[in-house]
């Protein structure tokens, strides 16, 4: 998942996208973008992709995470640093996403991430 958000950072959305459901329901509650479909967050990757360069620091830190059966989460704080639209920019990010087990792989279906002023 870590090099999946350094590489997003440094624009490339091919990693993130691998780790992704493409089979809906899937929901994107991010914090400068939504969507509620698998093809929503697809075009929001391309996006983000486009906009963000040069990651120097990404560091995610779990506050809780647990598995029953076929569903998953993770609950924590990512912190970066990358340039956005060509201006470097320092951040934290409150995220929850969830998993779901598909053919024997976990892939995420939902994100929500909101930013936190510290």
């Amino acid at each position: 998942m870590r090099s999946a958000e350094v590489a997003i950072h440094n624009g490339d959305a091919d990693s993130r996208r691998a780790l992704w459901s493409t089979q809906d329901p899937v929901t994107v509650f991010g914090a400068w973008m939504t969507g509620t479909t698998a093809a929503d967050a697809e075009n929001i990757f391309h996006r983000l992709e486009q906009r963000f360069s040069d990651c120097t620091s990404y560091v995610y830190d779990v506050v809780s995470a647990d598995a029953v059966g076929d569903l998953a989460y993770t609950v924590g704080y990512e912190r970066i640093s990358a340039t956005w639209n060509g201006e470097p920019r320092t951040y934290t990010l409150r995220v929850t996403q969830l998993y779901r087990r598909e053919a024997g792989t976990w892939k995420v279906f939902h994100r929500h991430g909101d930013t936190v002023k510290e």
